[in-house]
This record gives C-alpha cells, sequence and structure tokens, in this order.
C-alpha cells in the first residue's frame, strides 16, 4: 500500500514537470520565403514613392547658375548663427496642419499627398517667373522607422535613402530573435492622423508583393512572441508553484515512509 501511494506521488510529479517541458517546447516556423522555389525569378514592379505627410520635414534647396539669383529663395537661418566653414545653415520646411510649406518668396505652397518628385515638378512651374533653369534637391529629413518586438534591437532608425523594405528595417533592428513570429508580423503604418494596421506573413514569398513590403516615414513594425516565448513567460510564472507543489509531493512520500 506504502509503496502504491509513494509510487503515485512520483508519477504525479513526473506528470506535472512533464506539463510544463511539453508546454514550452513547441517548435514554430522559422525559416523566411519558405514557398521560394530554386531558381524562381520575381519581378519586381515597385513603384512607390513616398507622400509628404503633416509635420514632415522637408528639406529644399534651390541653385542656378547666378548663384545670387537663388538667395531669397532658399531658407537660411539668421546670420548670426552661422554653420560650419562661416556659411549660414539652411534650414528645413515643416509641413503644417494644412499640408503647406512657408516658401521665401513663393508664399504657401501644398504639398500633402506629393513626392518628392511632384513637389520638384510644382517649384519649378511656380520659379518660372523668377529663375532660369533652376536646380531644385529635395529630401525628406525625418524618413525614420520604428522595429518593436522581438528582435535583437529594437529601436528607431534613421533612413539615409528615399525607401526602405520591411526587410531592411528588421535587418537594422539585428533580426527576429529565435522567439519571434515570423508569420504575422504588424506594421502600423499612420496617414495624417489615421492609423492603419497591415499583417505580414515573412515566411511567405507573396510578401515581396505586398503593399506593406516598401515601409513610409514613421511606420512601427511590431514583431509579436511566439508560442515559445509566450510558454516561457508562463513559466517563469509558475516556477515557484512548481517547486512548492513538488516539495509537497516528497514531503508527502516521506511522511507516508516514516510512519510505517
Amino acid at each position: 500500500m506504502i509503496r502504491k501511494k509513494i509510487e503515485l506521488s512520483t508519477y504525479l510529479i513526473l506528470v506535472v514537470i512533464g506539463l510544463v517541458v511539453t508546454s514550452c517546447g513547441s517548435k514554430k516556423d522559422i525559416v523566411y520565403f519558405q514557398d521560394a522555389g530554386n531558381f524562381e525569378t520575381i519581378v519586381s514592379d515597385n513603384t512607390q514613392k513616398n507622400t509628404f505627410k503633416i509635420n514632415d520635414l522637408i528639406g529644399i534647396n534651390v541653385s542656378t547658375q547666378d548663384p545670387m539669383a537663388s538667395i531669397p529663395f532658399n531658407l537660411f537661418n539668421s546670420a548670426r548663427n552661422e554653420g560650419s566653414f562661416g556659411q549660414p545653415q539652411q534650414l528645413d520646411y515643416i509641413v503644417d496642419k494644412n499640408g503647406e510649406i512657408d516658401f521665401p518668396v513663393l508664399g504657401a505652397i501644398k504639398v500633402l499627398g506629393l513626392n518628392p518628385q511632384d513637389t520638384k515638378n510644382l517649384l519649378k512651374e511656380k520659379l518660372k517667373p523668377y529663375l532660369k533653369d533652376p536646380i531644385i534637391n529635395i529630401r525628406l529629413r525625418n524618413f525614420r522607422v520604428t522595429v518593436l518586438g522581438q528582435v535583437n534591437r529594437p529601436g528607431t532608425y534613421q533612413v539615409n535613402g528615399e525607401q526602405i523594405t520591411v526587410l531592411e528595417a528588421i535587418g537594422l533592428a539585428g533580426d527576429i530573435n529565435i522567439k519571434g513570429k515570423r508569420d504575422n508580423i504588424l506594421l502600423v503604418r499612420d496617414f495624417n492622423g489615421t492609423k492603419v494596421y497591415t499583417r505580414i506573413d515573412l515566411t511567405s514569398k507573396d510578401v515581396l508583393s505586398s503593399n506593406a513590403y516598401y515601409l513610409t516615414q514613421n511606420d512601427v513594425v511590431y514583431v509579436e512572441p511566439n508560442q515559445s516565448a509566450i510558454s516561457q513567460s508562463t513559466l517563469d510564472n509558475r516556477a515557484g508553484l512548481i517547486v512548492s507543489v513538488a516539495s509537497l509531493l516528497i514531503t508527502t512520500s516521506v511522511i507516508l515512509i516514516t510512519r510505517n
């Protein structure tokens, strides 16, 4: 009888431990583009051009063969606060709540929803009465993306070029760690106050043709924890309870032995 009780106690201990181990040992797919075949070719037809949004910072420089003629059409700080090499520092334009920038001489110009090339063409047209063959350079200064969740280096990253893919953004964040969910990544995109949520599956090659593949300024990429991470968190919370239960069962077995 005593032996059976001891065996039962031991069995219960093993069951508890077994449940814990199996609950955090489930395997999830971690390989990207699992459905891509050998030598398969995917032709990108990307035509996306980032457009300006409210609160964007835009760097615009106007130049001509006559440097003096273009000076009034560039935004500089005061002459007292000079930048490097004794030259006044050029300032950025901010897109206000009406979607406009306040351009020297020309006044308010609506750029909301325009891409850099569209804005360049618009300015060239408006500058025709004042300048001959102006050269206009435009750059988005606040092109940043944020990568959060189960990545090795979560944070906000400045984009130096004119576009970045979701894969490049995750690469900047040190890639998804082993506990990240690769088939249900959340992309949060802001359209002038309206949030749009999109799900991305990196285990499928279809992501390469997704509208969410190329990111826009201030996009947020969130990598959810997979089942392994969730189970590990649950395990950590249960650790004290498991030890207590196991200790209680062992103590019960010892008492049964000493009483007989």
